[in-house]
């Protein structure tokens, strides 16, 4: 629900700019056509070649490198021109980002391309090809330290979110530009209304979401993609850590060479706050935006792959329900993909929601995106559903309990609270993957519970969290716990290179082009693969960590009990499938071995999975009833609207 003060903002926008639009088209089309109705979608209606192209450096207000100025970070600019020779303001869609001359945007790795006089050429992706012409501007943003701006990369920190921050407050007329780097003479905005909307994957969609979590006014909504929203959680897993380096090879892998020589402290900082021993410190209190998220006052919209496994699911997991508690207005679509963009997974009804969401949001148009359905999710490749709602109203968390079976190390899981005890040695040379193949076996290197095959289908919906209380044989230990749905399926193939895309080689244009900036990208289609069981949620941690975010040694022999975060998803386990739940050591590839190599011994009765199942306790024993049941073509989400399906261009829908 729109908080009052951002609904009334939208009301008086939105009398405004269907005002000013009506004029606009009247110019285009005839009296008649022009005054039957207030417009529902914006049209390309402005040259693209004619475009305004300008860069802006504005100032931060910090001193990152401490050379004894204020920081300006480089803002690049392409806006249509006869707006503001019709005295009319345009709205802004940005990208802040640290990759314009490092590393590229998208999946053909675009740069920032420059003409003699230093104005853009090329502006990566296809945002100001589409959107320019519809009456926005595109702004791209180098963040401090990177291509042209002054000051250091930090990480997801002050100097990060401010680069973009202080753009949107020039936007507003409330910051400083200037028409270059060093230079006296300054730049006023007064071709824009302010009205701002950022968007970006990854590094870019993570400091939309820092800049929201400031409550910068002006910003309206953002389009995280695949976006982190902690970054301790980036780096560490309740103390476990997810990678060998820290934010310092970040820092100097996106850095232009001259910031390099200048950023050796800025470096040392983050190396001294962001220690390997996983413990929290105040350099990631810093780059919490979780913590800030009560001060979002811009509508989101969610994107992320359910098997991204470099900004895993629990970011967008943790933002959602802090915006979900702080009543933002908000939209989320989930794929299966890994670090894909949605416009490499399903880009024709990408191009057309996010057209329509930014018209919404910035334009003030009503047309029907915010009654959508706030939820779509990709069940199998290119075939998607709806939810209402999300998670489903109907969804209730159910402990789900292990207990023992036939064999050691393969127990049952059900709801009913188990005894006795499972043990097993961390072996850092397997994988989730390698536990969940052998999970109908006793080995030395897991605990796996499984239900009997359901009887009907299960959907989880939302993070789950599953409490183990486990006994070491050394003082130092890592866990992981894994969601596996048991059973064939043919899923996209995140595990390989593409992630679940494969790239063609034909083309598909989204807007003009002009000589140095084409709108024609590549198309790609799912790239595919047949498995006989799923993981689709996970988790890690330090046992260490089981009394707070401060690591501790472990005394042998005695027990403890630690609470292990599992990443959001939303997956159906179908009739005749099994669920299970795999507790081990070391998730190879994905968390890093603890110092030691330990036994663990799980007390089972002290064991358990809460997960987040629609239609809560009464699904799940209905679904493990044992009587027979045949699954209809449409589940109900638990509130009384049928699941659908939508066809995807080159896909089919079940």
């Amino acid at each position: 629900m729109r908080t009052p003060a951002r609904h009334m903002r939208l009301i008086t926008w939105r009398s405004l700019a269907t005002a000013a639009t009506a004029a606009l088209l009247a110019t285009f089309l005839t009296p008649a056509v022009a005054q039957s109705s207030a417009p529902r979608e914006s049209a390309p209606v402005y040259s693209y070649d004619n475009a305004v192209r300008e860069s802006v450096w504005v100032d931060t207000g910090l001193d990152g490198d401490s050379d004894g100025r204020t920081d300006r970070v480089a803002v690049d600019i392409v806006r249509p021109s006869e707006p503001a020779q019709q005295g009319r303001k345009v709205p802004v869609i940005m990208d802040a980002s640290p990759y314009y001359s490092c590393c590229g945007r998208g999946n053909e790795s675009q740069l920032k391309t420059y003409d003699a006089d230093g104005d853009v050429v090329q502006m990566p992706l296809y945002y100001d090809n589409y959107f320019v012409p519809r009456g926005y501007a595109f702004v791209g943003v180098d963040l401090a330290g990177t291509n042209r701006s002054d000051g250091c990369v930090d990480v997801g920190g002050r100097s990060d979110v401010q680069s973009a921050k202080a753009v949107v407050d020039w936007l507003n007329g409330r910051g400083k530009g200037y028409t270059s780097r060093t230079g006296s003479t300054k730049a006023k905005a007064g071709w824009t209304n302010g009205r701002t909307g950022m968007i970006g994957k990854s590094y870019d969609g993570t400091i939309a979401n820092g800049v929201a979590a400031t409550g910068v006014e002006g910003l309206e909504t953002i389009v995280p993609i695949a976006a982190i929203s902690s970054w301790y959680d980036y780096y560490f897993a309740q103390g476990a850590p997810l990678y060998d380096s820290g934010p310092e090879w970040l820092s100097d892998y996106v850095e232009s060479p001259d910031a390099r020589t200048r950023c050796a402290a800025v470096q040392q900082k983050l190396v001294d706050g962001a220690p390997r021993t996983g413990d929290w410190t105040r350099l990631w209190t810093e780059r919490d935006y979780v913590k800030d998220v009560h001060k979002v006052d811009a509508s989101v919209f969610v994107i992320h792959g359910m098997q991204d496994l470099n900004v895993r699911t629990k970011h967008f997991g943790q933002w959602w329900d802090g915006l979900a508690k702080n009543g933002v207005d908000r939209k989320i679509w989930l794929s299966q993909t890994g670090h894909v963009d949605p416009f490499d997974f399903r880009r024709a009804e990408w191009a057309d929601t996010l057209h329509r969401w930014f018209d919404h949001e910035l334009l003030g148009y009503d047309n029907g995106v915010d009654d959508a359905p706030m939820a779509d999710i990709e069940r199998a490749p290119d075939q998607w559903v709806t939810s209402d709602t999300w998670p489903p109203r109907s969804t209730d968390t159910v402990q789900l309990r292990p207990g023992k079976g036939e064999q050691a190390g393969v127990g049952t899981l059900s709801t009913r609270t188990g005894s006795g005890t499972e043990t097993f040695t961390d072996d850092p040379g397997q994988d989730e993957s390698d536990w969940a193949a052998e999970v109908d076996r006793s080995t030395s290197a897991k605990a796996g519970f499984i239900t009997k095959p359901l009887t009907r289908d299960v959907r989880l919906s939302g993070s789950s969290k599953v409490t183990v209380t486990a006994t070491p044989t050394t003082s130092s230990a890592h866990l992981s716990a894994v969601l596996v749905d048991l059973g064939p399926a043919t899923i996209r193939d995140y595990a390989a290179s593409g992630e679940g895309i494969s790239t063609l080689t034909d083309r598909t244009c989204w807007g003009p082009s002009t000589t140095g900036d084409s709108s024609c990208y590549r198309q790609t289609q799912a790239r595919t693969t047949d498995v006989d069981h799923t993981v689709f949620s996970r988790g890690w941690a330090d046992l260490g960590n089981h009394a707070s975010d401060q690591g501790a040694p472990l005394t042998p022999g005695k027990a403890y009990t630690i609470t292990l975060d599992l990443h959001a998803s939303d997956h159906v386990v179908p009739a005749g499938h099994r669920l299970a739940l795999i507790v081990a050591g070391t998730d190879q590839g994905l968390i890093d071995p603890p110092a030691s190599t330990p036994t663990l011994t799980l007390d089972l009765s002290r064991t358990s999975a809460g997960v987040p199942l629609v239609g809560g306790a009464a699904a799940f024993a209905r679904a493990t009833s044992g009587s027979s049941y045949i699954t209809p073509d449409a589940i109900l989400d638990g509130v009384g609207e049928p699941r659908t399906t939508h066809r995807v261009p080159g896909g089919s829908a079940r």
